[in-house]
């Protein structure tokens, strides 16, 4: 169960495309002649050419990967970097991605009628109404989020008709009502809202028209909003029709027994009505996009706080049961009755409101005591809700040191350290270190302090590393404790001498690959070869190169042992092949060095091609090739998951990767 439901490392982990690299050698060349235009065209012409050779080679190599999923995403990725150069071949590419997912949603619906009906896929998913899709497969999904949230960059009409042609099958199965957060998020409507969010700025009006039609399903995606606001710039008269409609449509509902809708309505109340022509001084909430004519936002925000006021302090009677047995995955509760799932509604509509009370007091005013009022009956007054909210977006956004530390004030106590500690690098990063200080001081405990007031020792002594001798540096590096704290000293003091003292950046970088200089025993050690491997670049690509080499074959040894092990102890192989998407640290490892050969690649493409020849197993010599295409043309891989991150274990510490 564990196993179908992790979220996995998405392709775009290994395709992250890289900024071009600095120039190399600053020492050997420090007066260096800027090229000219016409030797920047003929640059770009060489990568280019060799980015659609090294493509075509990946193509290739790919028939012979005998996993689907692994070709699929080959062919996703393959398709976007061609389509602006040969859109025939993309389409191709893209339908024959297509086939591929639809035979494996042939293959799962094959078996899963060979399983005991009505009791669902034994990962907590039932269908619902005795007919439905699935049971929806984890790794199934996402490829079919890949595919059309990727073909959406290019061609909506495409993206819906791909979406169409990979549907799983339907299948008739007894079964009892599920209404679970996972069956709905693998649901094929959950990727059309996807989907329409993706297609707004691409094709605005295909967008409404879709909208349109989800609306009269009785589905109302949260991307609504912004598909408004993008046909405003295309056609205001049709944006502030399809505005009004749902604004009726959702009143002609009942929202309360629509879990979906509530996130709808509150970003549509939240945003604040929609400024008149010309006028600036229109007062919104300043979250989201205001998309709603006065008229309209103020009979929407009056249907939602006459729901909202339906809530009822939470009870026993209204709260979901419990239910024992085996064998039940995580079906341990028993369904929600239609009482109960109006009154979560309802709280979750009154605790959205928590942020518009402002709105409410402006264009509702014999409402507003009522809106207080039932927030106090149900614990809501101390606005913790609208606390939470603020933090999360001062850490979200590019908030100023004075802007976080603001936030950290009134936020809930579990969020105060890491604001105050964002805060005081924010202030590093402005170069203010008094200010970074000081916030520490004031704010800040134990480890949270001594980690900001190590940073700040570290931006101190990097200041004036220019003119310390390198025996000074040695021995700041020899009073830290771990190796991870005298490589980012190391670094960081080779980045802010590499300017104007590039001998003193080499020299400092040599004494950090010292410290990497072994063979890696964890998951932590690589990374920090990584990060070596990575200052290097901008300053001597060919160190660079060096520090990489002994972890590509370390990690081929890594990989033929995994192989053996898969099925016993670890299970990265399928049939024989290596699936290029897994949630573990070893396939998170080899894409690190997939992004490190492709920043190389930018200014020696024959090298870091050799180093990639390297790696002995075709899956991650594909991926990195894949990668190095995209970094020389500047490819973007759509992230193919819907945002959704995986963590994944280096030693003792969690990375969140996109």
């Amino acid at each position: 169960m564990k196993k179908a439901i992790i979220l996995t490392l998405t392709l775009a982990s290994f395709c992250l495309s890289a900024s071009p690299l600095l120039a190399q050698d600053q020492n050997a060349q420090p007066a260096q002649q800027q090229p000219s235009q016409e030797e920047l065209d003929k640059q770009k012409a060489e990568r280019e050419k060799n980015a659609y050779r090294l493509l075509d080679q990946v193509i290739d190599e790919a028939q012979s990967l005998r996993l689907v999923e692994n070709r699929v995403r080959i062919q996703i990725n393959a398709a976007d970097i061609l389509w602006d150069q040969n859109q025939g071949r993309a389409r191709s590419l893209f339908a024959t991605a297509a086939e591929g997912i639809a035979e494996l949603g042939r293959q799962q619906a094959t078996n899963n009628s060979r399983r005991n009906p009505g009791v669902g896929d034994g990962n907590g998913f039932i269908f619902q109404g005795g007919q439905g899709y699935g049971p929806p497969n984890m790794r199934t999904y996402q490829l079919r989020q890949e595919l059309v949230l990727t073909a959406a960059r290019h061609d909506a009409a495409l993206a819906y008709q791909l979406l169409a042609s990979t549907k799983p099958p339907v299948t008739t199965q007894p079964t009892a009502d599920a209404r679970g957060p996972r069956a709905q998020f693998l649901s094929d409507d959950n990727l059309e809202q996807q989907l329409l969010g993706r297609i707004a700025s691409l094709d605005p009006k295909l967008a409404a028209q879709n909208a349109d039609q989800m609306m009269d399903k009785g589905q109302f995606p949260s991307s609504i909003p912004q598909v408004i606001d993008q046909l405003y710039k295309q056609d205001a008269d049709a944006a502030e029709k399809l505005a009004d409609r749902t604004v009726k449509k959702i009143q002609a509902a009942n929202i309360l027994t629509k879990p979906e809708a509530a996130n709808l309505v509150n970003a549509l109340v939240n945003a604040g009505p929609r400024p008149a022509a010309g006028d600036k001084s229109s007062a919104t909430s300043g979250r989201g996009v205001p998309v709603l004519g006065q008229s309209s936002y103020v009979d929407l925000l009056s249907t939602v706080v006459d729901a909202a006021l339906k809530a009822a302090p939470a009870t026993q009677a209204n709260q979901p049961v419990r239910r024992g047995g085996a064998g039940l995955g995580n079906n341990n509760q028993q369904p929600l009755t239609d009482a109960q799932v109006e009154q979560n509604n309802a709280r979750r509509l009154l605790a959205g409101l928590q942020q518009t009370l402002p709105m409410i007091d402006q264009y509702l005013p014999s409402k507003a005591s009522l809106v207080r009022q039932k927030m106090s009956e149900l614990g809501m007054s101390n606005n913790s809700a609208m606390n939470m909210m603020q933090a999360i977006s001062a850490l979200q956004g590019n908030a100023t040191a004075d802007a976080l530390v603001q936030a950290a004030a009134t936020a809930p106590q579990q969020m105060q350290s890491r604001l105050y500690q964002q805060a005081a690098y924010k202030a590093l990063e402005d170069g203010d270190t008094d200010r970074a200080r000081q916030i520490a001081n004031d704010h800040l405990q134990s480890n949270a302090k001594d980690a900001v007031m190590q940073r700040i020792d570290f931006r101190e002594l990097a200041k004036k590393a220019e003119g310390a001798r390198l025996d000074e540096i040695r021995q700041s590096v020899a009073r830290l404790q771990t190796d991870n704290e005298k490589i980012d000293l190391l670094v960081q003091v080779a980045g802010d001498t590499q300017k104007d003292n590039p001998k003193l950046a080499v020299q400092v970088l040599e004494e950090a690959r010292q410290i990497v200089n072994h063979r890696a025993t964890n998951y932590d050690n690589f990374e920090q070869q990584l990060k070596v491997a990575h200052a290097f670049a901008s300053i001597d690509a060919a160190r660079s190169f060096e520090v990489l080499e002994p972890g590509i074959s370390q990690l081929n040894e890594l990989l033929q042992a995994a192989s053996v092990l898969s099925g016993f102890e670890i299970n990265m192989f399928l049939d024989g092949e290596m699936a290029i998407q897994g949630g573990n640290g070893l396939t998170a490892t080899l894409s690190r060095y997939g992004q490190e050969l492709a920043n190389l690649a930018q200014n020696d493409f024959e090298r870091s091609e050799t180093l990639t020849g390297r790696f002995q197993f075709a899956e991650p010599r594909i991926m990195t090739r894949l990668a190095i295409v995209q970094g020389l043309l500047g490819v973007t891989p759509v992230s193919g998951a819907g945002g959704l991150r995986t963590m994944v274990n280096f030693g003792n510490n969690v990375v969140i990767r996109p």
